[in-house]
């Protein structure tokens, strides 16, 4: 079955770090990306990596502060969340996409987990 599947959220302290992780199950490998949505929000583009780990793509806010990695032998995909704030509060979820053509743009990713909730006490 082809899934995504998160896990590693929870709550934390402001300042706090979390690791989040992303289990693959896809026949290929695929440009991953990390979005979030906050509550009452639109969901939102945070980072993305190709294929080989090299691309890396931020959002502002998380330039800085999160970092993105993947293990394409244990086929997981990671976002370290560090200096962490009220405002990263959200649901944050893990994606694929075929292409790399616009990495902070949802419409390319064909693929999503389920999400992992998040939560920063200021």
């Amino acid at each position: 079955q082809e899934e995504l599947v998160e896990s590693g959220g929870g709550l934390v302290q402001a300042g706090g770090s979390l690791n989040l992780s992303c289990a693959v199950s896809l026949r290929n490998f695929y440009f991953m990306g990390w979005f979030r949505q906050a509550p009452g929000k639109e969901r939102e583009f945070v980072a993305a990596i190709g294929w080989k780990g090299v691309e890396l793509y931020y959002a502002d806010s998380a330039k800085g502060r999160f970092t993105i990695s993947r293990d394409n032998a244990k086929k997981t995909v990671t976002l370290q969340l560090n200096s962490l704030k009220a405002e990263d509060t959200g649901v944050y979820y893990c994606a694929a996409s075929r292409t790399n053509s616009a990495p902070a743009a949802q419409y390319q990713y064909i693929y999503w987990g389920q999400g992992t909730q998040v939560t920063v006490s200021s």
